[in-house]
């Protein structure tokens, strides 16, 4: 087993590394060897992590998915495209959406390429917790099958059913029953629902039991696999690709099946045969351009180096580690050392105070992984560095010593803003810098060199079962010359709940403001409606200060932004969706509209004055009528003074 990294910040994590017990069943791909065998190779220790919940920064797709995933034509084989919603320091990891069953009911699972099994809660489980979508219930599905006992798979007692299990070494587990559905991958995908097998829960403890996402989605090599069972069925390509959102963002994108890569996308080898995990030919490490002293072979002890999108941070074996904190410390000694967001940890921390890090690539040095063809991926700080969560403008690394561990065990933080594709097919991981919440529009740029479409071929895009960016059906940006905007209103889906955004939707509304580029008090909320642990708001845009219109130039800035999903919040507002935007005209109003105000103003002062004459009358006459008292100083005998 691996050895348990020393160290794993609060502000991400809860778990430690998980072991993925392969107890359930499984056909071997060698028919000499047993598949009893299989199960008693060595297991990879991995980390799993907390989820609390999407900008899920969904990009505008096109009415053609096809174009904009850059499939060449050779590639005969449709793919599906999916959403990644959540952060990667805030949640611990990230959540795609799937839909099981006839008719679909929806459930958000985590992507997890160390995990070969798929599973949800089942509606009969009495030990499952409370997750963000209720439980699948199998007879609520006219097309679901329970996966019957046969000498393929792990059975129950009663040598009814398959069963699968999962341990976990923090103590967690899953354990439940296998059954087959159409699984269906949302209206942005190509690809068409298809039958599959996944687990059905009956019974979770530990930190499984008490997420809120519902359960995983497993991306491993195994005959479970959702990747592995569309490639038998010859519906996809042997290939998959993530890309996680930036440091501030979030979400993300998935791709199940290929297309056609950027051509400067870097590649490394990926041996299949050394470890059931995915591993890169990683050989050298640079930091601001200057090689670590390092024997190559350090990145190639135990299972090598683990490229894991269930981990959050990196782990370098011990000499890795020492001689990566020792460059980087090289090189931001003018930085004061602080200590770090948990004092039960020695997290190794950075204060910028006085620094301008509006871009941290301009005090923070790159770091670059060279592999063992030459070729190499340049990190960015934000694929090494996590922000302090106390101290503002402060950084903490997040790559950490693997124990005494010498496998190098790289999680997401190493692949934020990257799109990252794993060609199975060819033996190989490539990697490409971009930025994932415009990945399709980027895809397309790289792989096109062709002029752009017409807007209204780019644009007019729906989401996953949401209705259309531009509900009036017109292209988003075109708008008639002269019209006069009355206001833009627009609806968001953030993956956090009620009771989280209540507080915050004023601070909401001014990085709204500040994102768009316009005045807070142009910005007011309309509707405010929560599901579960998503919640839905309307917002309008109507125009600046003494103005009665918003002018078409700034019109169609704000909705490009919007269309396009430029807007960046704080991780603390989980990740968006943006269903759908409006422009409403100015009204034509009569004179009496226009002028009423002003009437009704005229007609209060009026008011006023009258009531100010009558109660002076009024006084005047009481003056007239009250009998004056007598004075105090005159001597009435026997006479009792007046009251004053």
């Amino acid at each position: 087993m691996v050895a348990t990294p020393l160290h794993l910040p609060t502000s991400a994590v809860l778990l430690l590394f998980f072991l993925e017990m392969e107890l359930l069943c499984l056909v071997s791909p060698n028919p000499s060897i047993p598949a009893p065998l299989l199960h008693s190779l060595p297991a990879m220790v991995l980390p799993l992590y907390h989820f609390t919940p999407n900008s899920s920064s969904r990009t505008s797709s096109s009415s053609n998915p096809r174009r904009f995933l850059g499939r060449s034509e050779s590639l005969s084989r449709p793919n599906a495209r999916m959403s990644l919603h959540d952060d990667l320091l805030r949640n611990g990891y990230y959540t795609t959406r799937l839909w099981i069953g006839t008719p679909p009911q929806k459930f958000a699972l985590i992507v997890d390429t160390g995990s070969t099994v798929t599973y949800v809660p089942c509606s009969s489980c009495k030990q499952c917790g409370r997750h963000q979508d209720p439980k699948f219930d199998p007879e609520a599905s006219n097309t679901y099958q329970a996966v019957k006992c046969n000498i393929d798979c792990n059975c129950d007692n009663q040598r009814v059913n398959c069963i699968y299990e999962r341990q976990y070494a923090e103590m967690s587990s899953s354990s439940g029953v296998l059954g087959e559905d159409l699984i269906s991958f949302g209206n942005q995908s190509e690809l068409p629902p298809q039958r599959a097998v996944f687990g059905c829960e009956n019974f979770e403890t530990g930190d499984l039991y008490s997420q809120p996402a519902d359960g995983i989605m497993g991306l491993g090599r195994g005959d479970l696999s959702v990747v592995d069972q569309l490639v038998d069925k010859s519906v996809i390509s042997d290939s998959f690709s993530l890309c996680y959102g930036g440091m501030d963002i979030g979400g993300g994108a998935m791709v199940l099946g290929g297309f056609s890569a950027p051509s400067d996308m870097v590649f490394t080898h990926s041996n299949p045969v050394r470890s059931p995990y995915y591993n890169i030919d990683l050989k050298e490490m640079h930091v601001a351009g200057k090689r670590l002293p390092l024997n190559p072979n350090v990145f190639d002890g135990k299972h090598g180096t683990v490229l894991d999108s269930g981990t959050t941070y990196a782990y370098l074996p011990e000499a890795a580690f020492l001689a990566f904190k020792d460059a980087i410390m090289k090189e931001l000694n003018s930085l004061e050392q602080i200590r770090g967001p948990d004092p039960n940890y020695n997290d190794i921390c950075f204060s910028t105070a006085g620094s301008d890090v509006s871009h941290p690539s301009d005090t923070f040095p790159a770091v670059d992984m060279v592999f063992g063809n030459g070729q190499k991926l340049t990190l960015s700080p934000e694929n090494y560095l996590f922000r302090h969560s106390k101290v503002p403008g402060a950084y903490c690394l997040g790559i950490f010593q693997n124990g005494k561990d010498p496998t190098t065990l790289l999680g997401g933080i190493v692949v934020r803003n990257t799109l990252v594709t794993y060609d199975r097919e060819h033996s190989k991981i490539g990697f490409w810098k971009t930025n994932c919440s415009e990945l399709w529009e980027r895809l397309n740029e790289s792989v096109s060199p062709q002029p752009m479409p017409p807007a209204s071929d780019q644009k007019n895009s729906t989401t996953e079962g949401m209705p259309t960016l531009a509900p009036n059906g017109a292209p988003p940006y075109a708008l008639p010359g002269e019209q006069k905007i009355g206001k833009i209103t627009f609806y968001m889906s953030l993956n956090i709940s009620y009771t989280d955004l209540k507080p915050h939707i004023t601070e909401l509304a001014e990085f709204i403001a500040q994102e768009l580029e316009v005045n807070t008090s142009q910005v007011h909320l309309l509707k405010f409606t929560t599901s579960g642990n998503d919640s839905l708001v309307r917002w309008a845009i109507f125009p600046a200060g003494s103005t009665d219109s918003i002018s078409n130039t700034t019109a169609v800035d704000i909705i490009s932004k919007l269309s396009e999903h430029h807007l960046k919040f704080p991780v603390m507002f989980g990740t968006y969706e943006l269903l759908g935007w409006n422009v409403e005209p100015k009204v034509k109003r009569s004179w009496w509209q226009r002028s009423y105000l002003v009437i009704l103003s005229m007609l209060g002062i009026l008011v006023i004055a009258l009531a100010v004459v009558g109660l002076w009358f009024m006084w005047k006459r009481r003056q007239q009528t009250v009998n004056p008292y007598k004075p105090v100083n005159v001597a009435v005998p026997e006479q009792e003074l007046q009251p004053l």
